[in-house]
């Protein structure tokens, strides 16, 4: 206890903190805003199944920019355009309850997610600023934790807030904004940290990277982002619209899952400190191989909830194995810039392909899209098989180990 008291004090400790508190905050506007954004689409604003699909490609737009985004504000501080980037998802969450149409509702998608896409990817650098590189994955892990813990009491506020009449869809999409406020400002004082090591300043980071020596973890954001993007487009709106649940009781599924990945989030983390990514990513994509073919294949709902709880359940197993991957190979000073360009490849299939697959589904049965879905696993899970960190760093990478190393000499 006085060990971890005396940690709490440190910059690497009150950064710990920090990152907590505001993964929390965030953790809760998200999933609030998940749970009732599906029911809010198709009941107040009458958006059908291809439009669920377009509106999606529409929220992925400016991931597939963020790399523009990114060296356009290369030189602010990481905690500062953290914030900034919350205080963005904070306005659009906010404003959601006064749309009246597909098209109203647009502008507010663009915003929030433009806040969205960029916390998703500095969270991670941030947090592995804190520690050391064989403890990274311990540290995403808690991160993870940590944003499910906020969610889980999101859907326990809901889930009440909904059947007790407490709350609304507006005061739901306000209660998101002022949550994605609280951790905006949370963040904003965050140190600058390197292996858990406070800095005089902040490391400059490049403004583009874009190297061939990345490539496995280009191609893992690439094929998780057509596969993420189809069960995120429908995965709910099957739920919502096909097997007509209503919003208590997507509350007690999404609350299923979160319980579930609070209570193993710290432990899957300390699973790819010790077995590494590739073992990890291969299980992973087994998993969502047959969740989504148990979305596609069997009509049933008790089938469905449970595809879908088994999906999300390891769903964040993907962005972390990347994540740690990346940092292995990577130097200090690519990292930053290299998550926004795997974001960046993410979203070229994540606007495509839930454009194709809406559209589609004005011909087929929404069983389709979720088929495709399957695909994707299957490439993934053979890209995995290539990964080798201690291999395949890079040429900068091994000069950098070097000079570490001679300095510990010293």
């Amino acid at each position: 206890m006085e060990r971890t008291r005396a940690w709490l004090g440190t910059p690497a400790g009150r950064g710990f903190v920090m990152m907590m508190v505001t993964t929390a905050a965030v953790g809760f506007a998200m999933s609030a805003q998940q749970n009732v954004v599906a029911n809010y689409f198709g009941e107040v604003l009458g958006m059908a199944g291809p439009q669920f699909g377009y509106i999606t490609a529409i929220r992925e737009i400016p991931g597939f920019l963020l790399i523009f985004a990114t060296m356009l504000f290369y030189r602010v501080p990481l905690p500062k355009l953290t914030a900034g980037a919350l205080l963005l998802l904070a306005v659009g969450y906010g404003l959601f309850g006064v749309s009246w149409s597909f098209w109203s509702v647009a502008p507010w998608v663009i915003l929030s997610s433009m806040g969205y896409h960029t916390w998703l990817q500095y969270q991670y650098a941030l947090g592995m600023s804190l520690t050391t590189e064989n403890k990274a994955g311990s540290i995403l892990g808690r991160i993870s934790a940590m944003h499910n813990a906020g969610g889980l009491v999101a859907m326990l506020v809901v889930m009440a807030g909904f059947y007790f009449g407490w709350l609304g869809f507006v005061s739901t999409f306000a209660l998101c904004g002022l949550m994605a406020l609280i951790g905006a400002v949370a963040i904003v004082a965050f140190p600058n940290m390197h292996n858990g090591v406070l800095e005089a300043k902040p490391r400059q980071r490049e403004r583009l990277v874009l190297r061939r020596d990345y490539r496995y973890f280009y191609w893992l954001n690439l094929l998780d982002g057509g596969r993420q993007q189809i069960f995120f487009s429908f995965g709910l709106w099957v739920l919502v619209s096909h097997y007509q649940l209503s919003v208590p009781v997507i509350s007690a599924i999404l609350i299923t899952v979160l319980a579930l990945n609070v209570l193993t989030g710290a432990w899957v983390g300390r699973l790819f400190d010790r077995y590494g990514e590739r073992p990890m990513l291969m299980v992973a994509n087994v998993g969502y191989l047959v969740a989504l073919a148990g979305y596609g294949l069997i009509d049933n709902v008790v089938v469905a909830v449970a595809c879908y709880v088994v999906y999300m359940f390891i769903f964040p197993l993907s962005w972390i194995g990347a994540s740690t991957y990346l940092r292995k190979v990577a130097v200090v000073s690519e990292i930053a810039p290299s998550l926004a360009m795997g974001l960046t490849l993410q979203h070229v299939a994540a606007v495509a392909v839930p454009l194709a697959t809406g559209y589609i589904l004005n011909f087929v049965g929404y069983q389709v899209p979720f088929l495709v879905a399957c695909a994707f696993s299957v490439l993934t899970f053979f890209v995995t098989q290539r990964l080798d960190p201690q291999g395949q760093k890079s040429p900068l990478r091994v000069q950098e180990d070097a000079v570490r190393a001679a300095a510990g000499a010293d």
